[in-house]
């Protein structure tokens, strides 16, 4: 079957297969934790199977985890288009908030199955009264990502629908984790990445934006065409994205297998943060973000801040696609 309840490491799970891909959301999280090639025994993402319990304390090291809003915001508190937020505080060190509130919570499963397209899973909330998330985020709103596997690689879709009376911010992000190398008959030195960056935004030591740019240094300036090394230094830093030839990507190129492994996402994604775990050599997260870190705190234009704020009534979408391609050795 294209799309099968299962279990992933003990946890619920729905897994999709088409040809040779094969895919694993884990609904109690909103995490699809792993994506295959089972023909050639690629794994692209960092899967937790073997270590649910270091998954369940930092589930944002693993697959492809939903932030909502994205990265840390100033002692949790901001005010847009009049409203005042107040966010708990959950990072101390920095007294900042991280990452939102979708990470840790179960989504429910609307739709699955296989069409023209292939193998696909539909996970939604509806977010109101009585929601969990609405204490923090007090809006009426719809939040779906569906999930689609076919020969064409994997394709993530985001409707987010504003359904109350008052604007609403949008402020998305995914924590992607992805495995250098991808294949076992491969190694770190044998890849290289790409990634569609601009200018490199200062961080204070609260790792919040001072609102001024950085220069980019030797490997960073490699990026935007390729050849950096994705482990260079420890990274944890934060850019504006500036798409090439109508493309806002992450490519992870292997030479060795004479193989790419691409994260095209969609161009409303404005800013990426770069994580690699203390150059910890096996994987790091390419993170597209709609906005940048700590936007509504900014004294900067929302076209810069990439801050998006929907009317009663409108919808926002998004739409990211993986895939392998061969690149010439």
């Amino acid at each position: 079957m294209p799309a099968v309840e299962t279990t992933y490491g003990g946890e619920r799970a729905i897994r999709l297969t088409h040809g040779r891909y094969e895919a694993y959301l884990l609904p109690g999280w909103g995490n699809l934790v792993a994506l295959r090639d089972t023909a050639r025994g690629f794994r692209f993402l960092r899967e937790p199977e073997a270590e649910m319990d270091e998954f369940r304390k930092a589930p944002g090291r693993y697959g492809i985890p939903v932030l909502y809003p994205p990265n840390r915001y100033r002692d949790g508190e901001f005010t847009i288009a009049g409203r005042a937020y107040h966010l708990p505080v959950n990072e101390e060190a920095t007294h900042n908030h991280l990452h939102g509130f979708f990470m840790r919570i179960e989504w429910p499963v609307v739709d699955m199955g296989e069409d023209e397209g292939g193998a696909y899973v539909e996970m939604a909330h509806d977010v109101g009264e009585g929601h969990p998330v609405y204490e923090h985020w007090p809006h009426t709103f719809r939040f779906a990502i569906r999930y689609e596997l076919s020969d064409a690689g994997l394709v993530q879709r985001v409707q987010i629908d504003n359904r109350g009376g008052e604007p609403m911010p949008v402020m998305l992000g995914f924590h992607t984790a992805v495995n250098v190398p991808f294949s076992k008959a491969s190694s770190a030195d044998a890849c290289s990445m790409q990634l569609t960056i601009g200018e490199r935004w200062e961080l204070d030591d609260r790792k919040l934006p001072t609102g001024r740019f950085q220069p980019l240094n030797e490997n960073e300036r490699k990026m935007p065409t390729g050849g950096a090394d994705p482990f260079y230094e420890p990274m944890d830093n934060h850019y504006t994205a500036r798409p090439r030839d109508g493309h806002n990507r992450m490519v992870l190129t292997d030479a060795r297998l004479g193989l790419a492994f691409v994260y095209d996402v969609d161009l409303k994604y404005r800013h990426w943060m770069v994580w690699n775990n203390n150059r910890c050599g096996t994987f790091f997260c390419p993170e597209p973000q709609t906005n940048m870190v700590n936007a509504p705190n900014m004294d900067l234009p929302q076209d810069v801040t990439g801050l998006i704020v929907l009317a009663p009534g409108e919808s926002f979408s998004a739409r990211s696609r993986m895939y392998v391609e061969e690149v010439s050795r």
